[in-house]
């Protein structure tokens, strides 16, 4: 029985350790050293090889590498075998601080205050108390309630919006077409944390950038597939949106000459919002194919049908 990690060899190198420490019974195999292919039973990727289903058979589980599964081509994968994303303490960790860190920022208008110090003007802003700056959430899974569970102690009016109706701590919920439109009529703020889907491809566009309140502002840390780039320059221009922090693009990185690398209201960061850990992604990977073989469902179990 073997675990085939496809990925980079510095990280196989720690997640080897972990597996030889804590799970000596599961055989782990990298690329340089792939072992024969029809024993392989648990597979860790971000995009799986287009051969992966002659190739290995006997294949039970496919892991993603990161927190998303809209990178991989579902028509490469056998029906019979499960597709997992990675949850992970630390990944829902670095997403919290990231966000928590824009938001903070664009609530105290620091951005605005780099531009004034390039410009050499000394120029003081109202200040707006956390409870009078309505942030709100697209997506609420692991990630998107863990970004509202770290913004809660600092008093903002918290919301979020998914497809199907639930309950969640410290934040009104919206759903469905109708309950997206109310909540962003009341957005300062607006993270998008929704997983990339045909459903959610373009969702940052015009139409939604128009029922925000004026001056609202952005923060991406979804993917970049989401964002209708030419929309979003087009309301920071005309001053529908105040400023957009990036942390996803398409295509990653951008080109030179982009009109976002020297965008005065956007800020971009590399996709480092959320890290994956080797060490930590190793033992939920181990934890998951402990779940598996005990008849369970695996944490972060994809439903195909949805895409996440």
């Amino acid at each position: 029985m073997t675990f085939l990690f496809l990925g980079d060899m510095g990280r196989a190198a720690k997640m080897r350790a972990v597996f030889a420490a804590e799970a000596p019974d599961i055989a782990f195999h990298d690329r340089e050293t792939p072992g024969d292919a029809a024993t392989v039973r648990y597979l860790a990727t971000w995009t799986p090889p287009a051969d992966l289903a002659s190739r290995h058979p006997g294949l039970e589980l496919v892991f993603s590498t990161g927190a998303g599964v809209d990178q991989f081509d579902m028509g490469l994968l056998p029906p019979q075998v499960s597709v997992v994303r990675l949850v992970e303490k630390h990944l829902i960790d670095g997403m919290v601080e990231y966000v928590c860190a824009a938001a903070l920022s664009l609530h105290r208008d620091f951005f605005a205050y780099a531009r004034a110090q390039r410009g050499e003007r000394w120029q003081e802003l109202p200040v707006l108390l956390a409870p009078r700056r309505r942030i709100s959430i697209l997506g609420a899974g692991e990630l998107g309630r863990g970004v509202i569970a770290g913004l809660a102690p600092f008093g903002f009016p918290l919301s979020a919006w998914s497809r199907s109706p639930r309950t969640i701590e410290h934040a009104a919920h919206y759903s469905g077409d109708d309950g997206l439109t109310q909540m962003l009529a009341a957005t300062d703020i607006l993270v998008c944390l929704l997983p990339l889907t045909a459903q959610t491809t373009g969702v940052l566009c015009r139409d939604l950038f128009a029922k925000l309140p004026r001056g609202a502002c952005l923060i991406n840390v979804g993917r970049g597939g989401h964002l209708v780039e030419n929309d979003l320059l087009a309301a920071l221009d005309d001053g529908q949106l105040s400023q957009a922090v990036l942390d996803v693009t398409a295509p990653e990185p951008l080109p030179a000459g982009h009109p976002f690398w020297q965008h005065p209201r956007i800020l971009l960061t590399p996709h480092i919002a959320s890290v994956t850990d080797p060490a930590m992604a190793a033992r939920a990977m181990i934890a998951n194919i402990r779940r598996h073989r005990e008849g369970l469902a695996p944490e972060g179990l994809v439903r195909r049908d949805m895409g996440y």
